[in-house]
């Protein structure tokens, strides 16, 4: 098959809150992406209203010979893991849906290759280039967390409780996905079992697991397809996906690092009005809130380690 005749196949995991945002990705993803490739949008999730789903779905309206767009409830087989003690996330900070990824490749066998990309993302580039880069023998292709780099006690909890050198580290939140090998080794039943076993304590949970897991089996991206905001970093000048991780958000704060990538497409994604009006909630409170849940974070990462 030639590559303008495959389809790319590109993953979101969202509840009903996050669709604001998500529709920003679509948007930039839409317009960014090859004339001439068809694109199967897929959002897996927990609870999208049948209003935001329409919203959503609208994005591609225009453009509907290269771009299909699916929404797939997520099976409550997963529930039980917010209750398990050691792998509760945090459930202020993260949501059952960030665990979804690592099931992709088993539920969706019709695809030997796949791209996932988190909801607080911006695609500035085109999308097709990510997904014709070769993996050969390798699980994912990701790249290296550059945002946890210069945190002393993120670095210590990666290399002592992780086990992985912290400049081979990878953020997950940007994958292309060797779906046809992730099913051979069947990394779905190794990463419950290893939960099931161990119920291990995490601070990023499924980029943990996919770490670990995957160890060896990782193809290193270049830093532009998952450039993240870092305090004391000079934004790089020609990103190709933005990714505004951890509380590093424009629709909470002012003056992000690659902020102005998330407004320009912001504009033209039906959500607008919602995306401003949290932001104009966005006070003091929820600073301190933030802040409080970053310092749980380091400190959890020291005694973890």
């Amino acid at each position: 098959m030639s590559k303008k005749a495959e389809t790319i196949p590109i993953f979101f995991t969202i509840d009903d809150g996050f669709a604001p945002y998500l529709s920003v990705a679509i948007r930039s993803l839409v317009c960014n992406a090859s004339p001439d490739r068809h694109y199967d949008i897929i959002e897996i999730h927990r609870g999208v209203s049948d209003e935001n789903r329409r919203k959503l779905a609208a994005l591609v309206d225009s453009d509907a010979e290269r771009f299909t767009i699916r929404f797939i409830p997520m099976d409550d087989r997963l529930d039980w893991m917010s209750d398990r003690l050691g792998n509760r996330l945090r459930a202020d900070i993260f949501t059952l849906t960030i665990y979804f990824r690592l099931f992709i490749p088993v539920m969706f066998p019709e695809y030997d290759k796949g791209i996932y990309l988190d909801s607080d993302t911006v695609v500035v580039g085109d999308i097709s280039e990510l997904y014709d880069t070769e993996l050969g023998e390798n699980l994912v292709g990701a790249v290296v967390d550059h945002s946890i780099l210069d945190i002393p006690p993120f670095v210590k909890y990666v290399e002592q409780a992780i086990g992985i050198d912290r400049c081979k580290y990878v953020n997950s939140g940007i994958q292309l996905m060797n779906m046809k090998k992730l099913r051979e080794v069947q990394s779905d039943k190794r990463f419950l079992e290893l939960m099931n076993t161990y119920h291990f304590d995490c601070i990023a949970p499924d980029q943990d697991y996919l770490n670990a897991m995957c160890y060896g089996k990782i193809k290193h991206l270049p830093e532009y397809w998952d450039a993240m905001p870092a305090e004391g970093k000079e934004p790089m000048q020609n990103p190709q996906i933005v990714h505004y991780n951890l509380f590093a958000k424009p629709w909470c704060c002012d003056n992000v690092p690659y902020g102005e990538y998330f407004w320009q497409y912001a504009e033209e994604s039906g959500f607008y009005a919602e995306i401003a009006e949290a932001k104009a909630r966005y006070g003091e409170a929820e600073k301190q809130s933030d802040a409080a849940c970053l310092q749980l974070m380091l400190r959890r990462a020291e005694e973890i380690a």
